[in-house]
């Protein structure tokens, strides 16, 4: 029997503490504020964006979306995050991909602020990860990790594939498993028989955006499998790397797409934009306790 590994109940479970966090927040005056930066005419990411902003608003924060052009520049993207960073009223920012052609995104990585950088994409945030030290995670990466242990499947010890290695989700959730003291293997394009690696794991991550990609040969019997691919439909369905029919009553596990990642990912989103304004909030008050204490000049 394939347990469904569903993420919606968790998500719930997150909107529901954001919303008592980001009322705290109201009530002293500060409105945790989340802007998602876009310079696409792509439909899929238009209803993405309008998800999280749908979501904010139920939970008490304001999602503010900067609509660029379709063929913005680098410079113009990077003078967008800039402004938004030096905004002492925007707490999370997320760069949503994809971007224009030719867009230098290591540059505009840089140009957000590791504070709220609520979607782990700075390379400042990627190297506290890496280090151990406190940061936001990509919140994709982050939901994979979450959902398995909410689901309580344990990871020390255990054998894990992880399909695909962007710095969005594959290399950060192979680093979180290792943590999590699992023994991981990552495969990729040049992997050269992908099927006689995952199948010899006991989790299997996917990851890399190729509907059906995975199926029955790929994944041993009883195995876990984390399906993080959506792939939007011209008659507007969402399609995992997973051929999820093929591994029903073979795989121990599986989450549903859409239904799985994709809504745990959002509210965590939401989650580590309240964070990021509680931590700002200590912070202004901690500047201005200074300045109290501080002896005025003769």
């Amino acid at each position: 029997m394939t347990t469904s590994l569903g993420g919606s109940e968790m998500a719930r479970t997150i909107r529901a503490d954001v919303t008592a966090r980001a009322a705290v927040l109201t009530q002293r005056g500060i409105t945790p504020t989340l802007a998602v930066v876009t310079a696409t005419d792509d439909e899929s990411t238009a209803w993405y964006v309008r998800s999280i902003a749908g979501s904010a608003s139920r939970t008490g924060i304001h999602c503010d979306t900067v609509a660029l052009s379709p063929d913005a520049p680098t410079d113009t993207i990077h003078a967008a995050l800039v402004e938004l960073s030096n905004n002492p009223g925007v707490h999370g920012i997320i760069l949503q991909t994809p971007l224009p052609d030719g867009t230098d995104l290591s540059v505009l990585r840089d140009a957000i602020a590791p504070e709220k950088d609520v979607d782990g994409a700075n390379p400042v945030s990627l190297g506290r990860l890496m280090a151990g030290q406190p940061a936001f995670a990509p919140a994709t990466a982050q939901a994979v990790i979450d959902l398995v242990e909410y689901h309580d499947i344990e990871l020390k010890g255990r054998t894990a594939a992880v399909v695909g290695r962007s710095l969005v989700v594959g290399t950060p959730v192979a680093h979180m498993l290792v943590q999590r003291n699992a023994t991981v293997t990552v495969c990729h394009r040049h992997t050269p028989d992908l099927a006689g690696t995952t199948r010899h794991a006991d989790i299997v991550v996917v990851a890399v955006g190729v509907p059906g990609l995975i199926s029955q040969e790929h994944i041993a019997q009883g195995s876990t499998v984390i399906d993080v691919g959506t792939t939007a439909t011209d008659d507007g369905r969402l399609l995992g790397d997973v051929d999820a029919d093929a591994l029903i009553g073979h795989a121990g596990g599986l989450t549903p797409v859409p239904g799985g990642v994709g809504p745990v990912t959002t509210a965590l989103l939401l989650a580590n934009t309240v964070t990021a304004a509680e931590r700002a909030n200590i912070q202004d008050q901690f500047l201005t306790a200074k300045l109290i204490d501080s002896p005025v000049p003769a």
